[in-house]
């Protein structure tokens, strides 16, 4: 089993930046596929951003050119880097994985952007 927890949520202004991170743990053989999903109140989940063994990324047209999935493999550790991040923004952020051939979720981070 794998259990994947979320850090790094919290309250920042308009505009400024934080980042987000996810850390796996159990018995993992491979990760196949590391992302970032969110959800806002009333609003089904969405895809943020997501990357794969093979390097392939992929964001949400909301994220590009704001938003960047990172990964320390070797640690079992992906994050999301947040800059300039606007109201539409808050919500709860949730990491999934897809290893050794089933898909996980961590528990979620609350993300509120306010001045």
């Amino acid at each position: 089993q794998v259990q994947l927890v979320e850090s790094g949520g919290g309250l920042v202004q308009p505009g400024g930046s934080l980042r987000l991170s996810c850390s796996a743990s159990g018995t993992i053989k491979n990760i196949y596929v590391m992302a970032w999903y969110r959800q806002a109140a009333g609003v089904q989940r969405e895809l943020v951003a997501s990357t794969n063994d093979d390097n392939r990324t992929v964001y949400a047209d909301s994220a590009k050119g704001r938003f960047t999935i990172t990964t320390d493999t070797a640690q079992k550790m992906w994050y999301l880097h947040m800059n300039n991040v606007q109201e539409n923004d808050t919500a709860i952020y949730y990491c999934r994985s897809f290893a050794d051939l089933k898909w996980f979720w961590g528990q979620g981070t609350q993300v509120t952007v306010s001045s």
